[in-house]
């Protein structure tokens, strides 16, 4: 295998994780915490107690909160909260050198902008060569080596193929695409319909509902993707309903363990303290309702979850005005 120097921005679960998978994988590995007190702690405990209890974390990963770490590293893995992807491509731009690979590990949309993360980071870096990767991939399970497989996408074939190398291995398959925007919009808006998929556990209903909400999701998702631009066949695969799936089902799932604190009556406020952990799916309902205004697509789920999450609508009223709405043909 050909070894890498690589920099995982970002020391909260996924981070973490993936620091790890690198590190078997014969990779050289630093690991950027965004403050001291935290960096210290990974390397004093060879563990990440907070937000990946349990795993051990190789004995060859370096650990720091200099920013400047980035510097001469082959691929920079960039995994921060998407509320702070600007700021942090902004600090770490003058080290990276030219045609390095960043691969965007967040998942989101920038408030305010609507702009996908990778049109963030090649804004402030534009010497860099931008790769995303999406799929279903709790943090918990590719940091214990079970199988796992996600897409990277981007325009640059040769990073793709550098990426695949490095990441890919015996628990973790890397397959390849080029629609970069449909790979971003799955990752990002499945969140949401997880929110949602937790509020339906939350206030008492069953499978039908969720099953429901997850079919009637990924259509509003390709729906919208589409009409910005992106391939209707990458939302059948790992970006789209295969990160749907893993994500409204699973415990692992942040977005879906806030969903089942609202859907019990706990508010926003609240659910968040408790979770502990960047929810993103609140951060993005937001960013998603816009757009839907913005390409005038029809997205109903979206609108709900909005109105539950930023105007104290109640999740059982919500989910009876989509039961309620008008007839339509499914396909359409």
């Amino acid at each position: 295998m050909d070894i890498k120097n690589i920099a995982v921005v970002g020391s909260g679960s996924w981070g973490t994780a993936i620091s790890v998978l690198l590190e078997r994988n014969g990779h050289n590995v630093t690991l950027w915490s965004w403050k001291q007190s935290e960096s210290d702690a990974l390397k004093r405990d060879k563990e990440n107690k907070e937000f990946l209890p349990d795993i051990f974390l190789g004995d060859k990963i370096s650990y720091t909160s200099d920013i400047s770490c980035v510097e001469g590293k082959e691929i920079i893995v960039l995994v921060t909260p998407s509320s702070v992807i600007r700021s942090t491509a902004k600090s770490m731009s003058s080290y990276v050198s030219e045609n390095s690979i960043i691969v965007i590990l967040s998942k989101g949309l920038e408030e305010g902008t609507l702009k996908t993360l990778s049109e963030v980071v090649e804004e402030e870096i534009p010497q860099s060569r931008v790769v995303v990767m999406s799929g279903p991939s709790h943090a918990e399970e590719v940091a214990r080596f079970i199988p796992t497989a996600n897409v990277v996408a981007s325009v640059h074939t040769d990073a793709i193929t550098t990426v695949q190398n490095a990441f890919m291995c015996d628990t973790f398959r890397v397959y390849s695409g080029d629609d970069i925007l449909g790979v971003q919009l799955g990752g990002a808006l499945k969140n949401v319909m997880a929110l949602c998929a937790g509020i339906i556990d939350g206030v008492g209903f069953g499978d039908n509902t969720k099953a429901a909400l997850m079919t009637r999701g990924i259509k509003e998702i390709s729906r919208l993707g589409i009409k910005m631009g992106a391939k209707a066949e990458t939302f059948y695969g790992l970006s789209g309903i295969g990160d749907l799936i893993v994500t409204c089902t699973s415990m692992h799932s942040r977005n879906r363990r806030a969903g089942i604190l609202i859907g019990q009556g706990n508010s926003l406020k609240d659910t968040l303290d408790k979770v502990h952990m960047v929810v993103e799916g609140v951060h993005c309902a937001g960013a998603a309702y816009e757009l839907g205004k913005k390409y005038d697509v029809e997205m109903p789920i979206i609108n709900e979850a909005y109105e539950v999450l930023y105007n104290g609508k109640s999740p059982k009223q919500a989910i009876s005005d989509l039961m309620c709405r008008d007839k339509k043909d499914e396909i359409k």
